[in-house]
């Protein structure tokens, strides 16, 4: 049998906005539609980071400010699946992405802790615990809107480079770089990092109906600007968005000075 050709790169629809205040409001707004009015409703997939800190600010703006009934219905309709969470942290340990949830979102839109769903990092067998949470994804019937953020190493969740676009949800080794851009909530020390994680991988990222990535920032406008131009390679996972046919890139003009050709 003669194998299917390989889905052909397609370039990310791209909006520019200002700043991060701007490309933090335009994703929530599209979070607060995608709850609102998607018929069936999938899961959100969220992301945490301070990239993700006022995206989730201003969706708890926006929520406030709405009608209790429009309130009543956000949090009857809430299921969201986190990308990762690192390994030998407790959920109640204030670094992980567990209280970063409850912390930006849950406490504030008053969500019950089922509805915020994430890797158990304690799990006695990571391996496992990442099965059972990819196969938890499958049953809630995938992903609708998948939340993004962009590594400097060009990882989205912890899906370091190398990696493939077929790689389900697993345990991994997070690299130096990793760790030291997520120091500050260690006291700024990479080595605090934990050196494992549980991450959803590119498959079921590449499942999900609709993704938007969000960068900002100067820091990431390299590895942007190969993310858009570049073909897609194991070096660079986030390349792979390009192999789906329904991805927003929101940016802001830190991130990315000049437009693409």
């Amino acid at each position: 049998m003669i194998p299917p050709a390989p889905t052909p790169p397609s370039r990310p629809r791209l909006i520019q906005l200002d700043d991060a205040e701007a490309v933090a409001g335009a994703v929530a707004a599209l979070i607060w539609e995608e709850l609102a009015n998607s018929r069936p409703l999938r899961p959100l997939g969220l992301a945490t980071g301070r990239t993700m800190e006022p995206v989730y600010a201003a969706l708890v703006q926006r929520a406030q400010a709405a009608s209790g009934q429009a309130l009543q219905a956000l949090r009857q309709r809430w299921l969201s699946f986190n990308l990762d969470e690192y390994v030998g942290l407790p959920g109640s340990d204030p670094r992980s992405f567990a209280a970063f949830m409850r912390t930006w979102l849950g406490e504030p839109l008053g969500l019950e802790g089922a509805q915020l769903r994430l890797p158990d990092g304690l799990a006695c067998d990571p391996w496992g615990e990442a099965v059972r949470y990819g196969a938890a994804v499958a049953r809630a019937g995938g992903i609708g809107l998948q939340i993004l953020g962009l590594g400097l190493n060009g990882h989205v969740g912890f899906n370091e480079p190398p990696c493939g676009p077929e790689v389900p949800c697993r345990c991994v080794q997070l690299s130096a770089i990793t760790r030291r851009q997520n120091a500050a909530s260690f006291g700024g020390d990479p080595l605090a990092v934990p050196q494992r994680a549980i991450t959803l991988g590119m498959a079921e990222i590449l499942a999900a109906q609709r993704i938007v990535l969000v960068v900002t920032g100067a820091a990431k406008a390299p590895v942007l600007r190969r993310l858009l131009t570049d073909p897609p390679t194991p070096e660079l996972p986030a390349s792979w968005l390009q192999r789906h046919g329904a991805v927003t890139v929101l940016a802001d003009r830190a991130a990315l000075p000049e437009r693409p050709d």
